[in-house]
């Protein structure tokens, strides 16, 4: 796990490893909370959704903007962006994205799952990921900057190992199972109108978020589960109508904040 391009915290008992924007580990004495890369299951640890969610295959690849329609493949084009890192201190890492209106990105989808080889869209914008250890846990801040009026969802996509067979997630209104969120599929299990989520396993992990509004869960395996804060979720809408989903950017940065905390 060992590359040059892996960035390391540390904090107490705490420590994260972050490999190109990348969160690949947490631990917290020892216990390892992140999904590992090769475990059965998902083959990433963490991403981003951006600036859609969901998927845009029945609507051939195109989502509607103020501007015009954009080729965007399921999740948006972030995810095939590498970032650069920007700051680093022992407790903190930021990294970045920029993106020039209407350049071409490569789309890994392409072929074997997608009939679109490149994608683009129609803003500049600009988007940082930054990661602090804290006393308390580990605070993940998203900062989206851009043009003025830019439609956009965002979606956090981590995955936590479990190791317990009977794993909870739990909201404030109810306790969600794991065959309730593999019963689910693909569609990825709804949690609305939430900002903090628990997951009780072997260690358990409170996640609160500031700015997103709501939740969905995924997974297809019993050792792990993404819990996604997202802003939007992509499936109360056929794809023809993803765009009613999208907030605009303001004059000022937009920030969303996730905030990990073991116990």
């Amino acid at each position: 796990m060992h590359n040059k391009n892996m960035t390391a915290l540390r904090l107490g008992k705490q420590s994260v490893q972050i490999d190109e924007g990348e969160l690949v580990s947490y631990s917290v004495s020892g216990h390892e909370f992140i999904h590992q890369k090769g475990s059965p299951g998902w083959r990433n640890a963490d991403t981003e959704m951006f600036p859609i969610i969901g998927p845009t295959n029945e609507a051939n690849f195109k989502v509607m903007t103020p501007k015009s329609a954009a080729i965007q493949d399921q999740h948006g084009l972030l995810r095939e962006m590498r970032y650069e890192g920007i700051h680093q201190t022992e407790t903190k890492a930021t990294f970045e994205k920029k993106y020039v209106a209407h350049t071409p990105v490569k789309n890994s989808k392409y072929p074997s799952k997608s009939t679109e080889e490149k994608l683009a869209w129609p803003y500049d914008f600009g988007f940082q990921k930054s990661f602090e250890l804290t006393e308390n846990g580990l605070a993940v801040v998203f900062n989206i900057s851009g043009e003025k009026g830019m439609p956009f969802m965002l979606g956090y996509h981590p995955a936590f190992k479990l190791g317990s067979k009977k794993p909870i997630i739990s909201t404030q209104e109810k306790s969600i199972t794991l065959d309730e969120v593999i019963a689910v599929g693909s569609r990825a299990f709804q949690v609305p109108d939430c900002a903090q989520i628990l997951l009780k396993d072997e260690k358990s992990l409170e996640i609160t978020t500031q700015g997103f509004g709501n939740f969905m869960l995924w997974t297809e395996v019993n050792n792990m589960v993404c819990i996604e804060p997202i802003t939007f979720y992509p499936y109360a809408v056929p794809q023809e109508q993803l765009h009613l989903g999208f907030e605009k950017l303001g004059t000022a940065p937009k920030t969303f904040s996730v905030f990990i905390k073991p116990f």
